[in-house]
């Protein structure tokens, strides 16, 4: 399973927004240190804004902001939203000669399944707060 552009900038974003500061972010900013071209973030930073997860204020001292209520969202149901209808195989445009036969499909849709329950353990807060990979708290845990 590989993320789209899409969900990986929005995750990204989320990410980013969440350290604590006294202004808020803006989308040239992001678009900077993210390396992502503003275009594609306003469609995306638009997006999340209609869902809540993050607070857009328009004019002078607008800006971006971290809705709280996104820290307790599960991380599966984040991804499914942002992924949108895409499966990992069509077997119906064009049509497939080996539908009648094949049970790859239900397999594989299974194990999209089993993707987005094993991301449904975590939280965006809780990938906020887990230490960094090489950390000593983290090679404890292994």
């Amino acid at each position: 399973m590989q993320l789209n552009k899409f969900t990986d900038y929005a995750l990204r974003i989320l990410m980013y927004v969440s350290r604590p500061r006294e202004t808020p972010y803006t989308i040239a900013e992001i678009a900077t240190d993210l390396r992502v071209s503003q275009n594609h973030l306003v469609k995306i930073v638009h997006f999340m804004g209609k869902h809540e997860w993050l607070i857009t204020t328009r004019g002078k001292g607008g800006g971006i902001r971290l809705n709280e209520k996104a820290l307790q969202l599960k991380l599966g149901t984040m991804v499914r939203i942002l992924q949108g209808e895409n499966q990992i195989v069509e077997c119906n445009t064009p049509p497939c000669v080996l539908r009648s036969n094949c049970g790859l499909k239900g397999i594989l849709d299974q194990a999209l399944e089993q993707f987005y329950s094993s991301l449904d353990q975590y939280t965006l807060g809780t990938v906020l707060n887990a230490p960094p990979k090489n950390s000593p708290i983290a090679l404890l845990n292994l």
